[in-house]
């Protein structure tokens, strides 16, 4: 009874090494070497992790397949490969985004076309403020010029304290013509997007009106 009760025992713990045994010994590494020899070895050289390899059982079947090593240069390009195409779904993701907040937002062109009126003519209206204060300025520096001149055809100096007025007033003029021209450029710019975004606007109704008929 005792014997028959250690040959079992002994089987019990002899079986899961038996399974394993062959699976893990019949494992290969297949791999070729950097002239594109073919190699088999039980065990994992340097080299075939240098150049990839293949993990084959006991009738050739490839099981597992590993890449070469990347060098640093190639990882930097996959890097970089990565996050450029994260940025172009990005991109692409935030298109789909405004478009959606656009339709939503115009129901129809018209509605579109009215808020760019509106826009346009509120920048109209702050280039016009800008410009009449641009006239007040130099009205103001035209006339200390005068005085100024006036002090020195009579010989006498320009007091310090209107000097200092003369060239803040100066400055005040040429950064108003600086903003002046900034929002000139900001109202063109917004012109060509305002018939850009039309055009695309149309396009997506088409594009909504194509997808309905075809239903």
């Amino acid at each position: 009874m005792r014997s028959a009760l250690s040959a079992l025992l002994a089987l019990l713990i002899a079986g899961p090494l038996l399974a394993a045994g062959p699976a893990q010994g019949h494992s290969r590494y297949k791999w070729r070497d950097g002239e594109g020899n073919l190699h088999y070895s039980d065990a994992l050289p340097a080299e075939a992790v240098k150049y990839g390899y293949e993990i084959v059982d006991a009738q050739g079947i490839v099981i597992k397949r590993v890449d070469r090593t990347k060098t640093p240069e190639e990882r930097a390009a996959a890097k970089a490969e990565l996050a450029k195409a994260q940025a172009a779904k990005q991109e692409a993701e935030a298109r789909v985004r405004n478009d959606q907040q656009m339709l939503a937002a115009y129901p129809g062109e018209e509605d579109l076309k009215r808020a760019q009126r509106q826009q346009s003519e509120m920048m109209e209206q702050n280039l016009t403020s800008a410009r009449i204060s641009l006239s007040s300025q130099e009205k103001s520096l035209a006339e200390l010029l005068g005085h100024a001149a006036e002090l020195d055809r009579s010989g006498k100096p320009v007091p310090p304290p209107l000097a200092k007025q003369l060239g803040d007033l100066r400055k005040q003029v040429e950064d108003q013509r600086a903003y002046i021209s900034r929002k000139e450029t900001e109202r063109d710019d917004a012109l060509k997007q305002f018939d850009a975004d039309l055009a695309h606007y149309r396009d997506l109704k088409a594009r909504i009106a194509a997808d309905r008929r075809s239903q």
